[in-house]
């Protein structure tokens, strides 16, 4: 746990206030970490890198590029009927690079959003669709139905509004490509052996706004919100405060 070398949020400042995608999933999960974090900033104690996951998103970003360079659809989009393309644009590798991303400015609350997305399909219609690789390992069936996969579901939510704001047409259709690290096999022999499978998500960004009227109002506000109860920082805390 530490502070920020970066300037914490100042109410009343002229110059517009840059947040990424991960803190309006904190500010969800909990009003008062993130107070702590953008307007005092005290970090909430990080996690490590997940460098196998990392390597996955690289390969299979790899993979689809051959395809954009042909303006060729991927034979796994064919096997799901998927009728689309991965997307060419000029600013795509700066949409997908960590601490860049997609940026939009918000007047109503002067933040300046953004995140950085793993992939843009489009479709003959022109729509583009938002792409997100994810690595696993599980024998169960891949899907979103799991709890703490909602967490994918506003990422996808919170790009397609990225994306509507710079004015491109957007597919409500976002697509997972999961890729599922097998564990069936005798041996390790120093490779993974993995299966991709990709999963279609209806979104729907219209919680973004309200959301960020939201996270402006408690930035805002002198003290911080009371402890979220299902938050485990918040929780380990109070309980260290009252030991």
């Amino acid at each position: 746990m530490g502070f920020y070398k970066r300037q914490p949020y100042v109410p009343g400042a002229k110059a517009p206030f840059a947040l990424s995608r991960s803190k309006v999933d904190m500010f969800l999960k909990c009003p008062r970490c993130f107070y702590l974090d953008v307007r005092l900033g005290i970090k909430t104690p990080s996690m490590p890198a997940f460098t196998l996951n990392s390597a996955v998103d690289h390969l299979l970003k790899k993979e689809f590029d051959i395809r954009r360079a042909n303006g060729a659809i991927h034979p796994l989009m064919a096997a799901y009927g998927i009728d689309a393309v991965p997307a060419q644009h000029d600013e795509l590798e700066i949409w997908r690079e960590n601490f860049k991303g997609i940026r939009v400015l918000h007047p109503k609350t002067n933040f300046e959003l953004f995140g950085a997305i793993d992939d843009l399909w489009i479709n003959p219609k022109g729509e583009y669709h938002i792409v997100d690789y994810k690595a696993t390992s599980t024998v169960k069936k891949i899907d979103l139905n799991d709890h703490w996969k909602k967490w994918y579901k506003i990422q996808a939510e919170f790009y397609q509004w990225l994306l509507r704001v710079r004015n491109f047409t957007v597919s409500d259709t976002a697509y997972f490509v999961f890729a599922n690290a097998g564990k069936d096999r005798e041996a390790f022999d120093g490779k993974l052996e993995f299966q991709v499978t990709i999963v279609p998500y209806e979104g729907n960004d219209a919680w973004v706004e309200e959301t960020l009227a939201k996270m402006k109002e408690c930035l805002d506000a002198d003290n911080p919100p009371a402890p979220t109860p299902d938050c485990e920082h918040c929780q380990y805390i109070e309980k260290a405060k009252a030991i």
